[in-house]
């Protein structure tokens, strides 16, 4: 494993693109409404990001190793989908959920982060399992300290959500960023405190949970990205960009409209 420890001027290179990234879901806040199409979010999004913030839409045409490439700037997962959705011409309609998930490369560095919204009225299921993803996360975060492991990150975040009987998904964790849109390390949604690697100063890394109100196993859709629950149950996800600081850690991935770290509930 090569986890790169950034130096100072990377730091604030990433801390820019954590914001850039972050001003694009305070942009498309107000159009996520009933009757809206994920593709006119993403095109929406698009320009934004070129014409506007001069930055990169780091999605449009990745291609990891055994992937076609991805043909959208932005991903926009819906109800049921857990990650990479593809936008298209369905409109979103009252009572859905859906994730957007923002990648900008700004002086060849990546911000990542993402937001769930409500379109509409949520349903009380709907709106739970939102909240609970949110606080999953941020609990999450607050296990990133130097000499703390990865393995306390994912246990937080997997005891919450199956305490109130969710579930995590496996097969998708969060990952070390960088100059790299995915690097070193892995962070897992589930563990055990005390284990993996240990945290350092330096570090910069996404976690982002996919926490499903059914069972955790996935589906992948013929388009070769959309991920789905594999039961039809709905699902959530949370991402920020987090920096490990010498005294704890700071979120890369905040702007104006960012929301704020809430009051635990669950």
């Amino acid at each position: 494993m090569q986890v790169t420890i950034k130096t100072a001027q990377e730091i604030e290179k990433m801390r820019i693109a954590g914001r850039l990234a972050s001003e694009v879901l305070d942009y498309i806040t107000p159009f996520v409404q009933p009757g809206i199409t994920t593709e006119e979010l993403d095109t929406l999004c698009h320009h934004y990001m070129v014409d506007v913030q001069k930055t990169i839409p780091a999605p449009l045409n990745y291609a990891p190793k055994g992937h076609k490439p991805y043909p959208k700037s932005i991903c926009t997962s819906v109800n049921n989908q857990i990650c990479h959705g593809i936008p298209g011409q369905k409109k979103l309609k009252s009572g859905d959920i859906v994730n957007i998930d923002i990648t900008v490369i700004s002086q060849d560095y990546h911000g990542d982060t993402s937001r769930m919204f409500y379109v509409g009225e949520p349903s009380i299921q709907a709106k739970r399992l939102c909240e609970v993803t949110f606080e999953a996360m941020w609990r999450g975060i607050d296990m990133v300290k130097p000499g703390n492991h990865l393995g306390d990150i994912g246990h937080v975040i997997q005891k919450l959500a199956e305490g109130v009987g969710y579930s995590v998904v496996r097969e998708f964790c969060g990952h070390g960023i960088g100059k790299k849109f995915h690097e070193d390390p892995q962070v897992l949604h589930y563990g055990k405190t005390g284990t993996g690697l240990e945290l350092r100063p330096g570090m910069t890394f996404t976690i982002e949970p996919m926490i499903n109100t059914g069972k955790a196993a996935i589906r992948h859709l013929p388009d070769g990205w959309t991920v789905t629950t594999k039961d039809g149950s709905l699902s959530a996800q949370w991402e920020h960009t987090v920096l490990v600081t010498e005294g704890g850690h700071e979120v890369l991935t905040v702007s104006g409209g960012t929301p704020p770290k809430p009051v635990y509930r669950f």
